[in-house]
């Protein structure tokens, strides 16, 4: 049996995926990293509250088997650039470089469909940067995970998902072909995915599409 460890557990994904990892019996120990008390318990979990700028105060605490990467956030959200790359790329880059150096076997990170370091988005270009960071790592495997749109209840509120959410609903005829990868997916869809690609033992480094992950999370 396994131990994780999960970064961004209290959002749309990693809320969902902690419910399956601590119902699992692939896995004995649940460790997460959180900013404040969530108040959950189980006999599985192991909860961190930690200040993410001190590694040092908790880099002893990420020790086990398969890491899952599910934290983010949005630029308005977070307040600028600047504080949003701390969250998507800074943060991604600490955790997956201490957990490599103590053996850490594979890492899963959400990530966002058509992530490229070389794009003009900020947003998607940050996305691409902390992936091709995770390719420079020796893990046994790295699964990067592309959703699309995500649906599912959060506990912020974002405009631009509902509207596109919306949209994407009326006009949904359209995804198809070439396009299925671009279709709305569900939080919960993706979560089980990632679930299901860290039992898969793959080795190396691979990157799942939106339509993927849809069939994977069924």
């Amino acid at each position: 049996m396994k131990t994780a460890i999960v970064i961004g557990s209290t959002g749309l994904i990693g809320s969902a995926l902690l419910q399956l990892l601590l119902e699992s019996a692939d896995y004995s120990k649940v460790i997460t990293f959180v900013k404040r008390d969530t108040g959950l318990q189980h006999p599985k979990l192991l909860q961190h509250q930690i200040d993410f700028d001190a590694t040092e105060s908790f880099q002893q605490y990420i020790v086990g088997d398969d890491l899952f990467c599910t934290i983010g956030t949005t630029i308005k959200n977070a307040g600028s650039q600047e504080a949003f790359r701390k969250v998507d790329f800074e943060y991604p880059k600490q955790f997956a470089s201490i957990a490599v150096a103590q053996n850490v076997k594979q890492f899963l990170l959400i990530s966002s469909l058509n992530a490229s370091a070389t794009s003009t988005n900020f947003y998607l270009k940050t996305k691409g940067e902390i992936q091709d960071f995770l390719k420079t790592l020796p893990f046994e495997n790295v699964a990067i995970l592309q959703p699309s749109l995500l649906l599912g209840p959060r506990t912020e509120f974002r405009f631009g998902e509902k509207v596109g959410a919306f949209f994407m609903k009326i006009f949904s005829f359209v995804f198809q072909g070439n396009l299925k990868k671009y279709k709305a997916i569900q939080g919960a869809t993706v979560a089980k995915a990632m679930y299901t690609l860290a039992q898969k033992n793959t080795q190396g480094f691979h990157i799942y599409e939106s339509d993927v992950l849809e069939e994977l999370g069924k």
